[in-house]
């Protein structure tokens, strides 16, 4: 007797022995109405009278989005993003709200991808086309702070939004693409200009070193050559003197000394002069001449002293 009462109560307990996986809760119902929460691992429920209405898993979920948005100035501008969420913590409370707020998985999806999208829109709606590219962190700060109160309603904590791609029509693109290569143009062109004017400028201060180098050069050289001169005229005029005394020690006439280097002239005339035509008198009263004016010079030397 006693064994036919144990079979019953065997059944009784193997049949309300339910597991939950790990990640996951489930929700207990009585008849239909909320009862309690079952954990991970091995839990019983009353057969008949308890059912477990969900499953909510608590692990982190993500979902890809695709959809448009329009800019200020009328931009068509296409969004590829990933939204990771999960369900907020474990709490009782929270649980309930899960199991509770949508009908299924398919209609928390729809509202919770219809609501960021509409989100997106409305701050792309406020930015103008060049703006949207340089935006992406904004516009995933603004998603972030405007969805996390409604999804938390819902028992639900949005992790991380990341808009992986943003792109335009073609024509836009196109554009796009002309300015910046008509920008690189135009920096292209103003670092050759000034390419162009640091060579035109050290070429200018090299020309004009150059310039002032051959100057000093120049300035160098007839100082030297003035200096030669000089010498040249002291040194002859030292000769002369010294050739003059010992013409007077010997009684000669001074006067040759004129004579000597009036033939040397001469001399130098007919063997340096390279086809230049040079007229002297060579007669002899010329040569008297000559040397009457040479004396002459010497009388008016001697007048002076």
């Amino acid at each position: 007797m006693n064994f036919i009462y144990i079979i019953p109560i065997i059944i009784i307990v193997v049949l309300g022995l339910k597991s939950v996986q790990q990640g996951n809760v489930a929700v207990v119902t009585v008849f239909g109405k909320y009862r309690r929460v079952l954990r991970p691992g091995l839990n019983f429920v009353i057969p008949i009278i308890e059912s477990i209405f969900k499953r909510v898993s608590t692990q982190n979920r993500s979902v890809e989005l695709e959809f448009q948005a329009v800019t200020m100035d009328q931009a068509n501008v296409y969004f590829k993003s990933m939204l990771l969420f999960s369900v907020k913590d474990s709490e009782e409370e929270t649980i309930k709200k899960v199991a509770f707020k949508f009908i299924d998985d398919r209609s928390l999806m729809q509202a919770l991808i219809r609501t960021i999208e509409g989100n997106i829109r409305s701050f792309v709606a406020t930015k103008k086309q060049a703006e949207v590219l340089g935006l992406r962190r904004e516009i995933v700060d603004h998603v972030k702070e405007q969805i996390d109160n409604i999804i938390e309603e819902w028992g639900y904590h949005l992790h991380d939004l990341q808009i992986n791609d943003i792109t335009f029509d073609e024509v836009i693109l196109k554009s796009m693409s002309q300015v910046v290569a008509s920008n690189n143009l135009k920096a292209a062109a103003e670092n050759e200009g000034q390419a162009l004017l640091i060579t035109k400028t050290k070429a200018a201060e090299a020309e004009g070193n150059a310039i002032k180098i051959a100057a000093q050069a120049e300035r160098e050289a007839a100082q030297l050559r003035g200096q030669g001169v000089a010498l040249f005229r002291e040194e002859v005029a030292k000769g002369m003197q010294n050739a003059a005394r010992e013409l007077q020690e010997a009684n000669l006439d001074t006067s040759m000394i004129m004579f000597s280097m009036w033939t040397e002239a001469i001399k130098n005339f007919a063997e340096y002069g390279k086809g230049n035509v040079i007229f002297l008198d060579g007669s002899p009263d010329g040569m008297q001449r000559t040397m009457k004016e040479v004396m002459a010079m010497g009388l008016t030397k001697d007048l002076k002293k």
